[in-house]
Order: structure tokens, then C-alpha cells, then sequence
């Protein structure tokens, strides 16, 4: 089985390794391609597009048509008002008839116009909800720039979980290989005489130990780095790191970070925006009980087949031929002096507003406590790796003394077996302790927004 093992991880060194990438092109490229980044910045294109649609209300409005009806052209004089879901016909041309004398019979009418309204002043309706749709642009920038921060966290960790998923692999290798001379040790002591059959058995036992060890090594090293793939956005299967880990940043002071994360955090930043747009349509709204002033021009041609009131003449082709132009410019000034439905929207805003600031309260604490307990778990790291160098030490200079004395015939195989542990977990645990001063400051950063 051991062999097997051993089979395999020759033919996976063998096989190409995956491409190497520096930390800082790894952060460019999750920049550019990861695709949580790309559909933020469609995000903010979106709301630039939507912050388009109040302006628009500037441009003029043209239209066309052509009409054919045909119906009865009963008229009177009385009054009514035009809703939106009835269409009622214009018929005041007509003359007027009494009940008796109205007819059933058909008449037709013709209409073709062409059309323009233009606003002229709207008294700030348009640029109050302009300003509106301008801040939602501002929000989802600042969404973001969240994100961003989130994806160059998750680049980092990746990164760094390589380098320490490679040293794990040293570790792992070089107790599989003093492992290795170990049970050569001793299978050469047993044959000779020298050593009991056991001493034999537990090298073999501790031999497949490293294997395993290492194999798994090997799978650690696979999936940190297809993390870092998915991590920036790579269509490969693997991504590799580049040179030596960089060095984690010196740590700032706590109260001075406290201050330049409030400052500049994209999570407060976007809820600040967040009020501030909803401060601004609560305006908008409130702007809607403004005064319009507004120019309408038509250009018209019509016809209808009915009897004309008093003495008027009948237009040629029974109401089918739109022969009779007109045209008309005038301006329209309307003020909706009441509406009870935009006073309760208006209302309903207002008490979003109180809403939007206490979400700014509340990101501001969660703030406060995120950047305390990563400073906290950063200097935790820091100050552990002093003393697993120092235990790494302890267990190299601990293993030798096993080595010589297994060596001069007066150490068994399981005191230098459980040497052996012993360094290869202290090396293991150094690499995870190295990768976690790496992680926790990454970590610092991300809470401090650094990367802004």
C-alpha cells in the first residue's frame, strides 16, 4: 500500500504544475475578471442609466396619429369628465338633437395630427428627483467597493493558504524521508542481529504514517490552489503562487485605524449615501405638488361625416377624408395644489429616513467591533510565532539527540518515532501560525478598508 501511495505522488510531481502568479497580479486580475466584481460594476451602470430617466423629462415629447371612427353624432350640451379607463369620443362639432330626434345611424370621423410638448419649467420637480437617482448611483458604488474589498480579502487568504499548504508539504515530506532512512535502520539492525523484530515493524508503521501524511500534503497543496483560481476569476483549474510569501504589514496603532476606517469604509459610506438618497426622495416626492409649466403644439387634419350645428358646411368625403387642417401653440400651466396620496408617500419616506439612520448607527458599531477584534486576533498571531519558532527549534535540536542515540544502538525506534512527531508537527504548525499572522493581517486590512 505504501508503495502504491508512493507511485502516485511520483506521478503527480511529474505532472505540469499550474501557472505562477505574483500577489499583486493575482489582485489585478480578480480586479478585472472575477465575476462578483464584473456584475458590481454592471450594477453601477445600471443605476447610471436609471439616474438618466428623470432628466429625460427635458426632452421634448413628439408624437403621431391616425384615427378612423365611426358612430353617432347625437350631441347636447351636456358636461363630463374624461376618465382613464373610459374612452369617450368628442362629438361637440354636431349639432344638437333632442332624444326624439337622435338617430342610430353611423357617422364617420377622421383625425391625423402630429404633435410636440416641451417642458419649460418645472419650479425644481426634475432636479430634485434627479438628485435622487444621482445618490443611488453613489450607493452602488459603494456596494462596490465592498465587494472588492471582500473579493481582495478572499485573493489574499487564497494566496497565503498556498504558501501554507506548501510548507505543510515540506513538513510532511521530510518526515516521510527521515521516516524512510529510519526503517532502513532498522530493517538493516533486525537483519543483522542487532535489533528486535519490532524495532522493524514500528519504522514500517511510522513509514506509512508520513505516506499518508504526505499524500494528503499533496491534495492540500491541489485544493489551495484551485481556491486561488476560483478566487480571482481564472478559468484554469489551478492557480500557483510566485516567489517567497510576501511579509505581512506592521500592525498600525488601534485608535489611529478606529479613525481611518470610520472615515473611509465603503460599508458606512453606503449607508450614509443610502439616507442621503432617501433624504432626497422624500424632496422629490414633496416636488410633485409643484407648478408645470409646459408648451403644446399640434399639427392637424380632420374630417367628420356628421351634420354640422347651425350653418356650417359639410366637408367632402363624408367624414373619410381628413381635409380640414388646424394647428394650435399654446402653454399649459398646471399645479396639483393637493394630493392626499403624495403627502402619505412623502410621510412613508420620512420615516425610511429614520430607518436609513439608524442602519448607519448600526454599521458604524459593527465597524467598531470588527477592526478591535481583528487588531486583536493580528497581534494574537504576531506574538505566537516567536514561540513556534522557538518550538520548532526545541524539536529539531530534540529529534538529533533521538536520531544519535537510535543511531549508536542505546535509543529504541519508538523514542525516535515520537521525535520525529513531534518536529514534523512543530514544522507543521509553525507554517499554519506563519499563514495565520498572514490571514489576520489580511484580515486588519479588510476592516480597515486598506484597499481603498
Amino acid at each position: 500500500m505504501a508503495a502504491l501511495l508512493s507511485l502516485g505522488s511520483v506521478a503527480h510531481a511529474e505532472e505540469p504544475g499550474p501557472k505562477a502568479i505574483s500577489l499583486a497580479d493575482a489582485l489585478t486580475y480578480a480586479r478585472a475578471n472575477q465575476p462578483a466584481v464584473r456584475a458590481a460594476n454592471a450594477r453601477i451602470d445600471a443605476a447610471k442609466a436609471r439616474a438618466g430617466v428623470p432628466r429625460a423629462q427635458w426632452y421634448p415629447t413628439v408624437g403621431t396619429t391616425a384615427q378612423l371612427l365611426g358612430g353617432t353624432a347625437n350631441n347636447t350640451t351636456g358636461s363630463y369628465v374624461t376618465m382613464g379607463f373610459m374612452d369617450i369620443p368628442r362629438i361637440g362639432g354636431t349639432r344638437a338633437v333632442s332624444p326624439s330626434s337622435a338617430t342610430w345611424a353611423p357617422s364617420a370621423s377622421t383625425f391625423v395630427g402630429v404633435g410636440l410638448t416641451q417642458e419649460l419649467f418645472d419650479f425644481g420637480r426634475i432636479a430634485a428627483q434627479t438628485a435622487a437617482a444621482d445618490l443611488q448611483v453613489d450607493v452602488a458604488r459603494h456596494t462596490a467597493d465592498t465587494l472588492r474589498l471582500d473579493v481582495d480579502f478572499n485573493v489574499a487568504e487564497a494566496y497565503f493558504a498556498v504558501y501554507a499548504a506548501k510548507s505543510v508539504l515540506t513538513a510532511s515530506e521530510g518526515g516521510y524521508e527521515r521516516a524512510k532512512v529510519h526503517r532502513d535502520l532498522a530493517k538493516a539492525g533486525v537483519e543483522a542481529g542487532l535489533r528486535s523484530p519490532i524495532e522493524l515493524t514500528r519504522a514500517e508503521s511510522e513509514l506509512s504514517h508520513f505516506d499518508v501524511g504526505r499524500v494528503r500534503a499533496h491534495g492540500g497543496v491541489s485544493i489551495a490552489q484551485s481556491t486561488l483560481a476560483a478566487a480571482i476569476g481564472s478559468a484554469d483549474p489551478a492557480v500557483d503562487v510566485m516567489g517567497e510569501a510576501p511579509s505581512a504589514a506592521d500592525l498600525p496603532s488601534l485608535e489611529g485605524a478606529l479613525t481611518n476606517a470610520m472615515g473611509r469604509d465603503p460599508a458606512i459610506q453606503e449607508q450614509i449615501a443610502m439616507l442621503q438618497a432617501q433624504e432626497q426622495h422624500t424632496k422629490a416626492i414633496g416636488a410633485e405638488l409643484r407648478p408645470d409649466l409646459s408648451l403644446t403644439s399640434t399639427f392637424s387634419g380632420r374630417a367628420g361625416g356628421a351634420a354640422p350645428s347651425g350653418n356650417g358646411d359639410s366637408p367632402p368625403g363624408n367624414g373619410f377624408l381628413p381635409g380640414v387642417p388646424n394647428w394650435d401653440v399654446g402653454l399649459i400651466i398646471s399645479w396639483p395644489i393637493f394630493d392626499g396620496t403624495i403627502h402619505a408617500r412623502q410621510q412613508a419616506s420620512r420615516v425610511e429616513e429614520q430607518v436609513q439612520r439608524e442602519e448607519v448607527a448600526l454599521a458604524k458599531q459593527t465597524l467598531r467591533a470588527n477592526v478591535q477584534q481583528a487588531y486583536v486576533g493580528a497581534k494574537v498571531a504576531r506574538d505566537a510565532l516567536p514561540a513556534l519558532k522557538q518550538a520548532v527549534d526545541a524539536a529539531i535540536a530534540n529529534y538529533a539527540q533521538a536520531d544519535a542515540r537510535f543511531k549508536a544502538g542505546i535509543g529504541n525506534a519508538v523514542e525516535l518515532a515520537d521525535a520525529d512527531a513531534l518536529r514534523a508537527e512543530a514544522e507543521i504548525q509553525l507554517a499554519l501560525g506563519i499563514f495565520e499572522v498572514a490571514r489576520s493581517r489580511a484580515t486588519l486590512g479588510r476592516a480597515l478598508a486598506e484597499g481603498l
